[in-house]
C-alpha cells in the first residue's frame, strides 16, 4: 500500500474503493506501517504473555545475555537476542494458607492475594536476591543462575526469608531497592496497612538500620496513595568508597507549612553508605539521611511557573566520571484538570550544592519554613565518616549534638533545579502521560547524543533526541518515532535498554515486548529524507538509509544530526525527477475531492503547486473556504473545469525542497458522466435537483475531512451509520405490500415506499464492473432506465446501478428476459450471503454501537 488509505489514497473520487478500504483496514493488524501518522507501529515487535499479570520488574543481565523479569507468581529468564527463544520460567505462588488470609483481611482474592514479585538484585556470581508480596505477607528466597551463560542452572532455593522491610504488602505499593556488597537497600513499606513508610538497609553482618517511624519530617506520607519510591542508587562522592552515598528518589507529601502549593512533591534523598546508626540517640536509625526536593517546572509570567510534581522515573546516565552521571526524570502534573508530562535533567554539581546549603528550619509567629541561620555544628550533619572529611571512623563516634540536629533537620532548604531552569520535554493536551525512560547515548558523525525511550501509560513508546542549539544548556527536543509496542492500550511499567544487542525491553501488565532501537528502513530511500530525520542510529551509506557505525569511513557517511541540512549533505543527490510518483485521478464536476499527500517527516511543511493544462508555469495554490489543506493531503470541495492539471506535492524542510507526489486531475463533466452512468439520480440533468436526490457520492466525501473522525474505521462506520439514519427517514412504515417472486413474477400492487424485496436487490453487488471499464452501462441498467414507472423511489446502489423492482417489465423487453431473470436469482444469493457476512461484523462489533436493539441492515454491497 503506498498509503494509510490504500492504493486508491489520491481521492475518495469513488465510492466503492472507499468501502473497499473501509474493509480492509478494519482488519489491518499490528504490523500496519503508517509513516504520516504519529503512531508507527512495530512490524518487528516480539511480544511475550503468559497468561498472568504484573511484568513490572526487571533485571538486565548482559554478561549472560538474559533478562529477568518477576510477574504474579512467576519469574521468567529470556534471552535477550529474541524474548520468545529459548525462555525459563520458575513458578513461585503464595501458599494456599497465606491466600487464605489474604482473602479474610478483605483484599481481592484474584488481584491482591498473589505472589507479585518487587525485588530482583544480583546477590554474587552465582544467585539472585529475590522478594514478593507472598498475598500480603512478604518473603524473600535466593534464586541460582549458575556462573556462566552455559550452565544452564535456573532454579529456586528452598530456603525462604522473611520479607517485611525488603519488598511491600501491597502489590500496588511502588517500591525501589539496590543491593550492594551483601546489604540490600529498599524504600518500601513495612506493615499490612501501609502506614509505615521507611528506607531500609537490611542482610550483612550489620544490625537493620531505617528511617525514623512515625516522624513527618522525615518521610510525610499521610496518604497511602502518596508513598511511593521510584529507585535507588549508588554515586561515590570521591576516590574514596568510604565517602559513597546512597541517593534515592521518592515522591512525599509537602510538609505541614510548606508553601509549595502541592499535596505531591517529588524529592531525592541521601544516605552514607557506611552509616551505622547513632550511639545513644538514633539507634539502628540513619543518622546521614538529608533530603530536598526535586524541581521540575515550566516558567510562566509573573512568576507563576508549571509545576510537574509527580514523579514517575528516573534513568542515570553515565559519563566518564562516575562520580557525576547526568539524572534523567519523568515528571506528570497532579491535577485531574490539566494532565501533562515533562522529562528533567539534573546534575549532580547542582544536587551537591543543594546538600551542602542550608537546612530548613520552622521558626516565626506562622511556625514557617524558613532557612536555618543559627550555628551548624561540625562535622556537618549527613557527611561520611571517613578521613576524607573530619576523621571520625563511624557514625556511632559523632558528637550528639550533631545527631540531635540531624534528627529535627532532615530536610533542606533550596530545592534541585534543573539544568536550564526548565524541562528538556514537555507534553500537554495529549491522550497519554510519561511512565518510564530510558537513555542510550550514541555515536554521531557530529559528537554524541542521548536518545530517550519515553514509555506511555497508553502503551506507546516515543523516541526523542536532544539536539543542543548553542550550548549543551540549550536543547532541543526531536520527536524519532512514535510506536506502539502492544496490542491494546496498557501502562508501560519497566524498561530495560541492551547497548550490547542494540534492543528494548518493555513490561506491562499485559506481558513483555521486544523492538530494536533503530528502524533505518523507515526515513525512505533517499538521502535527502535520511539525513532530515536526524536520527543519531541513521546515516546515508550512498544506497540507502542503514545504521550508523562510528568506524566507517567518512566519505561514504552522509548524516547532520546538529542541524539536520540535506543541501551539505545530499547537493549532489538532491534531484531526482524519475524517483517521483506519478498518479492520474478522476473526480466528477461540483463534487468533493481529496488529493491525499503527507511527509514522512512530521517536522517537513506540505507546499502545493497547479501546473495548468498546456502551461508549463506552476501555480501557488490559494486556499480558501473551497479549497482546504489538511494534515493528510488538499480537500477541494466543489469541483471545477478550472480545477484541472497537474498537483505537485512538495516537503519542505529546513530550507530543502523535496517533491513527493505528482497528481493529474481530470475533472469530468456533469453531462458527460451522465452518458457513462445513466442510473445515477442527477447525472446529466434528467432528474431534479431535489434534496432526496443528491449525488451519491457526496454523502461519503462530506466526512473526509471530519473533525471527530481520527481514523478509517470510524469513517466507514459513520457512513454506514448513516446510510441507515437516511434510509430510516424516507422509508416509512407500510403494511400489505406486494410479494415479488425472485424467479420473475408479478407485483399486485407497488406503493411509493421500497417493497422488502427491493431493499435485498438493493443490497446486492453488481454482477460485472466491466462496462466501467469500456465506458457503456449494462443492458439490464439500460432496461431499468427506460422503464422507470411514475412516483416509484429510484435509489441508486453504490455501484451506481439502479434498483431493478419489476422483473415482469425487465421480462417483456427483447432478449432481456432471461438475463435479467439470473441475475435477480444470483443477487438474492449473494445479497443473503453479505447480509449474513454483515450481521457477523455487527456482533463483533456490539461495543461500539450502542443501539444493538435496533434491527440491524445490511449495508448496500460493494
Amino acid at each position: 500500500l503506498n498509503s494509510p488509505y490504500g492504493k486508491f489514497g489520491a481521492g475518495f473520487h469513488l465510492v466503492w474503493p472507499a468501502l473497499f478500504v473501509c474493509f480492509f483496514f478494519s482488519n489491518s493488524g499490528l504490523c500496519t506501517p503508517k509513516w504520516n501518522r504519529e503512531q508507527k507501529y512495530m512490524c518487528s515487535l516480539k511480544l511475550f504473555n503468559f497468561n498472568i499479570s504484573s511484568y513490572d520488574t526487571f533485571l538486565l543481565d548482559e554478561e549472560r545475555g538474559r533478562l529477568l523479569v518477576g510477574a504474579e507468581d512467576h519469574i521468567f529468564s529470556f534471552d535477550l537476542v529474541n524474548i520468545n527463544r529459548d525462555h525459563r520460567q520458575i513458578a513461585w505462588p503464595a501458599t494456599p494458607s497465606k491466600r487464605d488470609e489474604c482473602k479474610w483481611a478483605g483484599k481481592d482474592l484474584g488481584k491482591e492475594c498473589s505472589n507479585f514479585i518487587r525485588v530482583l538484585q544480583p546477590y554474587n556470581q552465582t544467585h539472585l536476591y529475590i522478594c514478593g508480596t507472598g498475598a500480603f505477607h512478604p518473603i524473600c528466597a535466593y534464586l541460582e543462575m549458575g556462573k556462566r551463560a552455559e550452565d544452564n542452572i535456573f532454579r529456586l532455593a528452598s530456603h525462604f526469608e522473611n520479607g517485611r522491610g525488603k519488598s511491600p504488602y501491597d502489590p500496588k505499593m511502588l517500591s525501589a531497592s539496590l543491593l550492594i556488597d551483601g546489604e540490600l537497600y529498599s524504600g518500601t513499606s513495612a506493615d499490612f496497612m501501609g502506614r509505615d513508610f521507611a528506607i531500609f538497609r537490611t542482610l550483612g553482618d550489620h544490625h537493620p538500620i531505617r528511617t525514623e517511624q512515625h516522624d513527618s519530617r522525615w518521610l510525610n506520607g499521610k496518604k497511602k496513595k502518596k508513598k511511593k519510591f521510584i529507585g535507588v542508587h549508588l554515586i561515590p562522592e570521591s576516590d574514596n568508597p568510604e565517602d559513597d552515598k546512597i541517593f534515592l528518589f521518592f515522591k512525599e507529601n509537602a510538609m505541614d507549612g510548606e508553601h509549595t502549593g502541592k499535596a505531591t512533591i517529588a524529592r531525592i534523598g541521601q544516605l552514607c553508605k557506611n552509616d551505622m546508626g547513632g550511639h545513644r540517640s538514633l539507634v539502628n536509625k540513619w543518622t546521614t539521611f538529608l533530603k530536598a526536593r526535586l524541581l521540575c517546572s515550566v516558567p510562566g509570567v509573573n512568576g507563576i511557573d508549571t509545576h510537574f510534581d509527580e514523579l514517575q522515573d528516573v534513568f542515570l546516565m553515565s559519563s566518564k566520571d562516575p562520580k557525576n552521571p547526568v539524572i534523567y526524570a519523568v515528571f506528570t502534573t497532579s491535577s485531574n484538570i490539566f494532565k501533562g508530562s515533562a522529562v528533567c535533567m539534573y546534575n549532580m554539581a547542582d544536587i551537591r550544592r543543594v546538600f551542602l546549603g542550608p537546612y530548613a528550619h520552622r521558626d516565626g509567629p506562622n511556625y514557617q519554613w524558613v532557612p536555618f541561620q543559627g550555628r551548624v555544628p561540625y562535622p556537618r550533619p549527613g557527611t561520611c565518616p571517613s578521613k576524607t572529611f573530619g576523621g571520625f571512623d563511624s557514625t556511632k563516634d559523632l558528637p550528639d549534638d550533631v545527631i540531635t540536629f540531624a534528627r529535627v533537620h532532615p530536610a533542606m532548604y533550596n530545592p534541585v533545579h534543573p539544568i536550564g531552569g526548565r524541562p528538556i520535554m514537555v507534553r500537554t493536551d495529549v491522550d497519554y502521560q510519561f511512565s518510564q525512560l530510558v537513555v542510550d547515548r550514541v555515536e554521531a558523525e557530529d559528537g554524541q547524543y542521548d536518545v530517550m525511550f519515553i514509555g506511555t501509560d497508553m502503551g506507546t513508546v516515543l523516541k526523542v533526541v536532544t539536539i543542543p542549539r548553542e550550548s549543551w544548556h540549550d536543547l532541543e527536543e526531536v520527536v524519532l518515532e512514535e510506536m506502539t509496542v502492544f496490542r491494546e492500550p496498557t501502562p508501560i511499567t519497566a524498561m530495560e535498554l541492551s547497548t550490547k544487542q542494540q534492543q528494548l525491553y518493555l513490561g506491562s501488565a499485559l506481558g513483555v515486548s521486544q523492538m530494536s532501537l533503530h528502524r533505518c528502513e523507515v526515513y525512505g530511500k533517499a538521502c535527502a529524507e535520511c539525513c532530515l530525520a536526524r536520527d543519531p542510529y541513521c546515516a546515508w551509506d550512498g544506497t540507502e538509509c542503514s545504521r550508523y557505525f562510528p568506524t566507517a569511513k567518512r566519505r561514504t557517511r552522509r548524516q547532520d544530526i546538529r542541524n539536520g541540512d540535506p543541501l551539505s549533505q545530499c547537493s549532489d543527490l538532491q534531484h531526482h525527477g524519475g524517483s517521483v510518483e506519478d498518479r492520474t485521478v478522476f473526480g466528477v464536476e461540483n463534487s468533493s475531492m481529496f488529493l491525499e499527500c503527507s511527509p514522512k517527516s512530521q517536522r517537513a511543511l506540505i507546499y502545493w503547486q497547479l501546473q495548468k493544462p498546456n502551461d508549463e508555469r506552476k501555480h501557488e495554490i490559494k486556499l480558501d473556504d473551497r479549497v482546504l489543506r489538511t494534515d493528510q493531503g488538499l480537500l477541494i470541495r466543489s469541483l471545477t473545469q478550472s480545477d484541472t492539471g497537474i498537483y505537485h506535492c512538495q516537503a519542505v524542510e529546513h530550507g530543502f525542497i523535496q517533491p513527493l507526489l505528482r497528481l493529474n486531475l481530470q475533472v469530468i463533466p456533469t453531462q458527460k458522466l451522465g452518458e457513462i452512468l445513466p442510473g445515477i439520480p442527477g447525472a446529466g440533468g434528467s432528474v431534479g435537483h431535489s434534496a432526496k436526490h443528491r449525488m451519491w457520492y457526496r454523502d461519503f466525501l462530506s466526512l473526509l475531512d471530519h473533525p471527530d473522525l481520527n481514523s478509517v474505521e470510524e469513517f466507514c462506520d459513520r457512513v454506514w451509520k448513516k446510510e441507515r439514519k437516511q434510509k430510516r427517514v424516507k422509508t416509512p412504515n407500510s403494511h400489505g405490500q406486494g410479494k415479488t417472486d425472485s424467479a420473475g413474477g408479478s407485483n399486485a400492487a407497488r406503493p411509493k415506499a421500497t417493497a422488502p424485496n427491493a431493499q435485498k436487490q438493493q443490497a446486492s453487488p453488481p454482477q460485472s464492473r466491466s462496462w466501467l471499464q469500456s465506458g457503456a452501462p449494462p443492458a439490464d441498467a439500460a432496461g431499468r432506465n427506460q422503464n422507470t414507472q411514475k412516483g416509484q423511489t429510484n435509489i441508486g446502489t453504490l455501484s451506481g446501478q439502479a434498483p431493478n423492482n419489476n422483473p415482469k417489465t425487465q421480462s417483456n423487453q427483447k432478449g432481456q428476459g432471461s438475463l435479467a431473470g439470473s441475475q435477480v436469482v444470483g443477487g438474492s444469493r449473494v445479497s443473503s450471503q453479505h447480509t449474513a457476512k454483515w450481521r457477523r461484523m455487527q456482533e463483533n462489533k456490539k461495543g461500539r454501537n450502542r443501539r444493538t436493539h435496533e434491527l440491524q441492515r445490511p449495508p448496500r454491497s460493494v
